[in-house]
């Protein structure tokens, strides 16, 4: 608890919070008085008074995926920074494996993608390019996490006193489902769960303990430990070596149709017992040779050995788009000049081998006639 309400700790996670919002009003208050704010909150952490806040329900559409996030108030960020990033995270750390590739210091969705090429090579130098690829998806997944599974799991790995916070964070993702009958609450906790299709209720009368907030970072520390099972099973039980997952998306290559379908069997009944459940649709089985997607790219391995990898077009559009957003934000001084850059920096570089030279010229042509339209309108205020 200690690293909890230590005063150096919450400074820290202070900094990391306000990153990328300092332009809203709610930071800037909390800027004009952070040392006597910080000292309120490492008394409630200290006390146990402290309370979680109602944060900001909005839907967001992306990559094709339309989610209910919850985006927290900055007093809450700051919680939320010093608990995962100093407890939660350096206590599952070492329960995961090394392929799973979210939320993790040194990994992302890039670090995924280069373990699934990388997996591709090594399965074509034992056995060719004839063979199978898995691709397992969940459906709904931070919508059906269980609290009592999440509090058993961290029961053994965290003290008492943070397992208070924990609790009370948990606490505060309990959904509100007093619009369902008694047969339907009843089994609420056995169906899948679907925030965006569920009506939103504030009655109080009844809550569903499941669910966790996307966008909330204790959700992405448990979803990545949540399915540990799963894991373990699939690499230590069975003992596959080309299985990776980026949180509810993994893959599972083998020359062994039979095998694959064996393995997905059990992944399900595990599954079952934690309340998750597989995405029926998304969930196939490919041909390395016919291609297939994972995270937004096109992959498949020929007969030579070479690995085709393809954007996908969609996710061009995506960050056409995004880079529009942010230089109109730039331009009314809601965002400085340097969040483009580096934006574009950090995206480009990630999708460079893989993107045409037509498209590589269009992202970048689009770069510069966002980058001059800044300047100018800088210019013009002056």
């Amino acid at each position: 608890m200690t690293f909890i309400y230590d005063l150096n700790n919450l400074y820290k996670a202070y900094l990391l919070s306000k990153k990328n919002s300092a332009w809203k009003t709610e930071t800037q208050r909390y800027e004009m008085n952070w040392l006597t704010e910080l000292s309120h909150l490492q008394n409630e952490l200290l006390n146990k008074s402290y309370q979680t806040t109602k944060g900001v329900d909005f839907i967001l559409n992306e990559r094709g995926k339309i989610r209910r996030i919850v985006g927290n108030r900055i007093k809450d960020r700051i919680v939320r920074h010093t608990l995962c990033d100093n407890i939660l995270s350096p206590a599952v750390d070492k329960y995961l494996i090394y392929d799973n590739g979210a939320s993790r210091k040194g990994r992302g969705i890039t670090f995924t993608r280069k373990r699934l090429l990388k997996h591709l090579r090594n399965y074509y130098h034992h056995n060719g390019s004839n063979g199978y690829i898995l691709l397992m998806d969940f459906s709904k997944y931070y919508d059906n996490i269980q609290h009592s599974i999440v509090k058993e799991m961290f029961k053994n790995k965290i003290d008492s006193n943070t397992q208070w916070l924990l609790n009370l964070i948990l606490k505060d993702f309990e959904v509100d489902v007093s619009y369902m009958s008694d047969t339907e609450y009843s089994n609420c906790m056995h169906t899948c769960y679907n925030s965006i299709e569920s009506p939103i209720c504030n009655q109080g009368k009844r809550y569903m303990p499941k669910s966790v907030n996307i966008g909330d970072q204790t959700s992405q520390i448990i979803g990545i430990y949540y399915p540990h099972r799963i894991d373990n099973y699939i690499k230590i039980v069975r003992g596959i070596k080309y299985y990776g997952r980026y949180m509810d998306d993994s893959y599972i290559i083998s020359n062994d149709k039979k095998l694959l379908n064996d393995i997905l069997k059990n992944v399900i009944s595990i599954a079952d017992e934690l309340g998750i459940f597989i995405n029926k649709k998304k969930t196939q089985i490919y041909k390395l040779s016919k291609g297939f997607r994972f995270l937004q790219n096109y992959y498949a391995l020929t007969e030579t050995g070479r690995v085709i990898i393809k954007i996908k077009p969609k996710r061009l559009t995506s960050m056409r788009r995004k880079m529009k957003r942010i230089a109109v934000k730039i331009i009314n001084g809601q965002l400085t000049a340097d969040v483009l850059t580096e934006l574009f920096k950090s995206w480009y570089n990630n999708y460079y081998s893989i993107m045409s030279g037509k498209q590589r010229d269009n992202i970048c042509k689009l770069y510069n006639t966002l980058t001059e339209k800044i300047k100018d309108a800088a210019h013009s205020k002056r």
